[in-house]
């Protein structure tokens, strides 16, 4: 994914910018949600759930009449940004699915000064969010999916907006065996260096299966891509754990590209998954790279049936 320290440097570059303003600024709110995808305990192609239609909108449950999905994100008080994903998808028919999508994510404490280090007592505002429609369906066992959405990002005074269009897919193989997925992440122009936008892949397969203390788990291990974004590609090595699929346990270790010569850096995530009833509730954390602190997730999800 992208490193927190990242985030600096990018709105540093928009202050810097006079003519291309609003494409550094549409990177610049991209950066922020790459800081909320450091809490992701799986690659972004490969992840699941009805919030998850944020990084991959080929996400399908038969069945379910209802599904919400709420999830929040508190990064480290040295970076401080907060995040909220929000869905709602129902059935439509022959259509597949469909369903609504807001997302935003944004740094507090910014105080704003002028030609001295103490503050003015005004705040600055630096968010970014992302409020759209979003569709999937299964068609010939594999997931595909769509997802239109508007998108604002602000810094202090300066304001962009764009529309995006993503799309993204999913198949499994082999009777669960193995499952592949590739999506396109705030997809707006058709350059393929461009900060403002990612293309995610990921590929799962199935380690082991077996009972286990009385419970069927099944371990798979996985790995994951992002690039197209300007910068070294961002690789993910994971595996996950689960329990008779009411317990899942995700552990994933981020190698994240760095700008020209600036290196890489590696970062590991661990997650928790428990499924209680209707509802699934996730619990992520990061280690955090640099003495930065971890950053967390907490996700809430419901399919009514």
């Amino acid at each position: 994914m992208f490193g927190m320290q990242r985030i600096g440097l990018l709105l540093v570059g928009l202050l810097a910018l006079g003519g291309p303003r609003a494409t550094a600024q549409q990177a610049a709110g991209t950066t922020l949600w790459r800081v909320a995808a450091t809490t992701l305990a799986t690659p972004a192609a490969l992840a699941v759930g009805p919030a998850a239609a944020l990084w991959n909108p080929a996400q399908t449950e038969d069945g379910a009449r209802l599904q919400l999905g709420v999830e929040a994100i508190q990064t480290p008080s040295a970076v401080d940004a907060t995040g909220v994903i929000a869905t709602v998808r129902v059935p439509a028919g022959a259509l597949g699915q469909v369903g609504v999508l807001f997302g935003r994510v944004g740094l507090s404490d910014i105080s704003q000064t002028i030609d001295s280090p103490d503050p003015t007592g005004g705040v600055i505002s630096v968010y970014t969010f992302a409020a759209g429609v979003t569709w999937s369906r299964l068609v010939a066992r594999t997931s595909v999916g769509a997802t239109l959405a508007f998108h604002e990002t602000r810094l202090d005074k300066a304001q962009a907006d764009r529309l995006t269009m993503d799309v993204g897919a999913s198949r499994t193989f082999a009777n669960d065996r193995l499952r592949v997925a590739a999506a396109t992440h705030f997809f707006s122009s058709l350059e393929s260096n461009d900060p403002s936008q990612d293309i995610y892949a990921g590929i799962e397969g199935r380690i082991w299966s077996g009972p286990l203390s009385g419970d069927r788990v099944v371990v798979r291990g996985r790995y994951g891509i992002s690039f197209a974004h300007g910068f070294t590609a961002d690789h993910q090595f994971g595996a996950g754990a689960e329990f008779s699929k009411t317990l899942a346990l995700d552990l994933m270790l981020a190698r994240e590209g760095g700008y020209g010569n600036r290196g890489v850096s590696w970062r590991p995530v661990a997650g928790v998954r428990i499924a209680i009833g209707k509802y699934h509730i996730t619990l992520a954390r990061d280690a955090g790279v640099n003495d930065l602190g971890s950053a967390y997730r907490v996700g809430v999800d419901a399919r009514f049936r």
